[in-house]
């Protein structure tokens, strides 16, 4: 049978049997309720994970009472909001620990009895989850379903997908309850919670109801309605509801059909064929990768003899990097002389140019007498007034000074000089000198560096040789001895590619499968969700009335009170607006001990006729902080300290899901819950820093 022939079809059509994992509805008497179960919270952070367990350790099933107990400012009350926000809430805790260490929140869940994990990113509140069905720790699990968090009416959201396990998918509550034209909003698994989390702030505030925001407040009282099925509108609702069900199975089918026919024209086959070309690839690459491992073994044991060449070759390699470096090294400075050498004999050119100037065109000496060309006597000069060569008067603003006269002539002075000066002369002659030693030196140095340079290449070229000789004796020593394994380990990485190809390509198609199984899932999901909705529909005439499900409440709330031995009990009842009453009076003029005790009455018994009477509750339910106001800590009440008794509240637990809640979850967060409740208690955070687990981010201590 072709795959084609699984596909779900319509109810009133014939078609195969599904099986009953698969189907909430036909799970039979002794198999877990329809709903959502708790198993356990893992933070995924930087270096390590942070886990909390509410699993039985025989069975791994749900325990139905958990405790978190531990010192305060411990992570106890985090623990409850990381669980809400993996179900669609819309923030996390932000403790800066938390923060700083995780990353993401995974929660594993039963959901119609079977493991599923949620995913959220941690950080910046994430706008999507994604879902996988197993359970936590899995090695190979199935790839991840993107669901959306907004908005909650869209089917591909998460909250749809959730409220389907409770029988309340597409419901919508009106916007004003009382009028028929009003318009509606998508129910969301965030108005459900209302009645499955009851956190500390809520416990003993006068907005138990949510008094304080009217929007909130109207649309409670109808979820309440949804949960118990008692709406005045019930058939209508319920023909809305199975109409856009229909819609989205027809959508759900489409999919279904275009996925399975992808498929069939890949040729894939079953899911067993697939898997068992899965197995034989992966066992043909791990027997690959053994044989190559010998194999290298082997080579490397055959060409241990040419370890002593190798080392030669090394040397050898290493002795011609240094040769070539050091002729580098020679070249660069010679290049780097010869320019200063030239310089040098430059400069000496000059500076012989300049003394031989000098001697031959001075100015400002006169010997022969420009007359009669005779030799003078003396040098020429001023004596009183009068040059002694022509005998004129000579006035001091007439005066010319040597340096006037170089001017005059075109040259620079020879000597610089801040007053009149008779003569200047300049002696090169010990410039000269040490100019023409640095030359010599120079030329010295480059004639040795030209002959080393020599000597070097020579050497360097030596150096080469002799590596290129051994590394030729290197491969003509081990190519004989290796040669034989070469053509072994082609043939032994070759079965290595075409197994891992055929590896990835049976991992793409079980990929593809699954995604198929999702979308047949969910054409099954929605199946059984029109199946019940179809059933209600028959039954809607004979819905329960409305009165009589708040007495049943408002009678399971004063007992729950009296059980607790609330003081001074006189007319304890929940009204028709599901306002908790209490001595004639609204909860509101209760103390906070007795407003306490007075909302886990309200929320404890709207979750056990709930769950009693099989309505549309999820099975769960949160609690934090129990004891707030009745007896820790300087904020105490009085009237309460003495008189009741914690572990009253613990006992009604416990006899209640030992008896008519067998099946239902409660997981309380408590500071001190009494020793009674030792054996349900998961985690006991300590706050100190020897006495292990210090809080939930384990490694903050500080």
């Amino acid at each position: 049978m072709s795959r084609a022939d699984e596909l779900p079809v319509d109810p009133s059509q014939e078609r195969p049997a599904e099986p009953e994992a698969a189907t909430p509805a036909a799970e039979g008497q002794d198999a877990p309720r329809q709903g959502i179960r708790i198993l356990r919270l893992r933070l995924k952070g930087v270096d390590r994970d942070y886990e909390v367990d509410f699993r039985d350790g025989q069975d791994e099933q749900s325990r139905s009472l958990s405790v978190i107990a531990g010192a305060f400012s411990t992570g106890k009350s985090s623990v409850l909001e990381f669980i809400a926000y993996c179900l669609g809430a819309t923030k996390h805790p932000r403790h800066p620990e938390i923060l700083r260490k995780v990353r993401i929140a995974l929660l594993e869940v039963k959901l119609g009895g079977q493991p599923h994990v949620i995913e959220r990113a941690v950080g910046e509140p994430s706008t999507v989850a994604y879902i996988r069905p197993g359970g936590l720790g899995e090695t190979e699990p199935p790839p991840l379903e993107r669901r959306l968090i907004k908005p909650p009416g869209d089917p591909a959201s998460l909250s749809s997908l959730l409220l389907s396990y409770c029988g309340l998918e597409g419901v919508e509550l009106k916007e004003a309850p009382t009028q028929a034209e009003s318009g509606t909003d998508p129910l969301s698994i965030r108005d459900l919670l209302w009645l499955c989390y009851m956190p500390n702030e809520r416990l003993d505030d006068k907005n138990l109801l949510f008094e304080s925001a009217r929007m909130k407040r109207l649309k409670l009282g109808q979820v309440v309605d949804v949960v118990f099925g008692i709406q005045d509108d019930r058939a209508v609702e319920l023909g809305r509801r199975i109409k856009e069900l229909e819609g989205r199975r027809a959508r759900a089918r489409a999919e279904y059909s275009a996925t399975q026919e992808f498929l069939d024209e890949q040729d894939l086959g079953n899911r067993i064929q697939v898997e068992l070309a899965r197995d034989q690839a992966e066992r043909t690459s791990a027997e690959a990768d053994r044989a190559l491992a010998d194999l290298n073994k082997q080579i490397r044991a055959t060409s241990t003899f040419a370890a002593e060449l190798r080392t030669r070759h090394r040397d050898a390699a290493r002795r011609a990097q240094q040769a070539a470096a050091l002729l580098r090294d020679r070249e660069t400075q010679l290049r780097r002389f010869i320019p200063l050498r030239a310089q040098y004999a430059d400069d000496i050119t000059k500076l012989t140019m300049l003394a031989e100037a000098r001697r031959l065109f001075d100015p400002l000496q006169v010997k022969v007498c420009p007359a009669c060309l005779t030799t003078l006597r003396e040098v020429p000069h001023l004596a009183e007034g009068h040059c002694t060569l022509c005998d004129s008067e000579v006035t001091e603003s007439e005066r010319v000074y040597p340096e006037q006269v170089s001017t005059r002539n075109g040259s620079a002075p020879a000597v610089e000089s801040d007053g009149p000066a008779t003569d200047a002369t300049f002696d090169v002659s010990s410039e000269l000198r040490a100019t023409k030693a640095r030359l010599a030196e120079i030329t010295r140095y480059v004639e040795e560096l030209d002959a080393e340079i020599a000597r070097l290449r020579a050497a360097s070229k030596e150096a080469d040789a002799e590596e290129a000789d051994l590394a030729y004796a290197v491969d003509s020593a081990t190519n004989e001895a290796i040669s034989p394994f070469l053509t072994q380990r082609d043939d032994v990485m070759g079965r290595q590619r075409i197994a891992a190809t055929e590896l990835e390509r049976a991992r793409t198609a079980i990929k593809m499968l699954d995604s198929l199984d999702r979308r047949g899932a969910t054409v099954t999901r929605l199946d059984a969700s029109l199946k019940a909705l179809r059933s209600e529909l028959a039954e809607a005439s004979a819905q329960p009335d409305r009165d009589a499900v708040i007495r049943e409440v408002s009678n399971r709330y004063t007992a729950i009170l009296t059980g607790w031995r609330y003081p001074k009990i006189a007319a304890a009842s929940i009204d028709k607006n599901l306002v908790p009453q209490m001595r004639g009076s609204s909860y509101i003029e209760a103390s906070s001990g007795g407003r306490t005790l007075i909302s886990l009455a309200w929320i404890l018994a709207i979750f056990e006729i709930a769950w009693e009477r099989g309505s549309a509750h999820p099975g769960f339910l949160l609690i934090d902080s129990p004891q707030k106001n009745l007896g820790q800590g300087e904020d105490r009440d009085a009237e309460f300290a003495d008189r009741v008794a914690v572990a009253d509240f613990y006992r009604h637990l416990h006899e209640w899901l030992a008896g008519q809640g067998q099946g239902a979850q409660i997981i309380v967060v408590d500071n001190a819950p009494p020793t009674s409740v030792d054996s349900n208690v998961v985690v006991r955070y300590s706050r100190r820093v020897g006495q292990p687990p210090y809080g939930l981010i384990e490694d903050e201590v500080s």
